[in-house]
């Protein structure tokens, strides 16, 4: 809801305020579909084939009438900023309580899981996608592609909520991980650690690395729009982004285990 409603919109909200009209409803949500559109295509982009996208939509419908009912108009606040922090929420849940890696895939990922280590113990460093995808006998963006997929969930699960409210919205990979009960001094100073270390680990990244995770995590820009930006295709860039989470998997995998 904001002062640049048309004249029809602002009868649709007001018919939802005053009345809690269905069709009122159902023309609102006409009207702010692009925001769930927008965020299924964004989190879509970074799933394996198997999610479907109308599974993704159908959580985000849920969101944006679950902020319908919960927007609070008395408050300085643009509904649509309410709303896209709703829709992302109930995208995200929705994903957290699928079950949406295949089995091969799990299975793919714990020998990679199991290589990894066995060339880290040999070599003394992290080893790199290329030299996993030798011993492995792929190539090394199917490396890059199976570890992304699953440190997916990981790079969700330390984007900042706000713990009171909405105000305040700041989401990111670069934030710090949310706890909705008191944090224990040496717990907070563990999150503190991790925090730092994943900002390190972003900068050494290199410039179209460190573009592609400044712009899809902190900008909120779909493959899409980066590729238009950089001059690249959209492949390209999700090619870019799995590269860039497989050089911070070590770092994401450690967020996960402390959560």
């Amino acid at each position: 809801m904001t002062t640049n409603d048309t004249p029809i919109e602002q009868e649709h909200w007001n018919n939802w305020i005053k009345y809690r009209s269905n069709d009122a409803a159902n023309e609102l949500i006409i009207d702010y579909m692009y925001l769930v559109n927008f965020h299924v295509e964004r989190i879509s982009s970074t799933l394996p084939k198997s999610v479907h996208k109308d599974d993704i939509k159908s959580h985000g419908l849920l969101g944006l009438y679950d902020a319908l009912k919960k927007f609070d108009y008395s408050r300085d606040l643009k509904f649509d900023t309410y709303a896209s922090f709703r829709i992302k929420g109930a995208i995200l849940d929705g994903l957290r309580k699928l079950d949406w890696l295949p089995r091969s895939l799990r299975e793919k990922t714990k020998l990679v899981e199991q290589v990894s280590i066995e060339l880290e113990q040999a070599l003394k460093r992290q080893p790199s996608s290329s030299e996993i995808a030798e011993k492995m006998g792929i190539t090394s963006q199917e490396v890059e592609s199976i570890v992304s997929d699953s440190l997916y969930a990981n790079v969700l699960s330390i984007e900042e909520k706000p713990k009171n409210g909405t105000e305040g919205l700041k989401e990111g990979i670069g934030y710090s991980i949310p706890d909705d009960e008191a944090i224990l001094p040496e717990k907070q100073l563990l999150q503190g650690e991790l925090k730092d270390e994943l900002v390190a680990g972003i900068k050494d990244l290199n410039k179209n690395e460190q573009m592609v995770v400044s712009l899809f995590y902190y900008d909120e820009l779909t493959f899409t729009e980066i590729g238009q930006i950089l001059g690249l295709t959209t492949s390209r860039i999700s090619q870019i982004h799995k590269k860039a989470i497989f050089k911070l998997k070590n770092t994401l995998s450690r967020v996960q285990k402390f959560k």
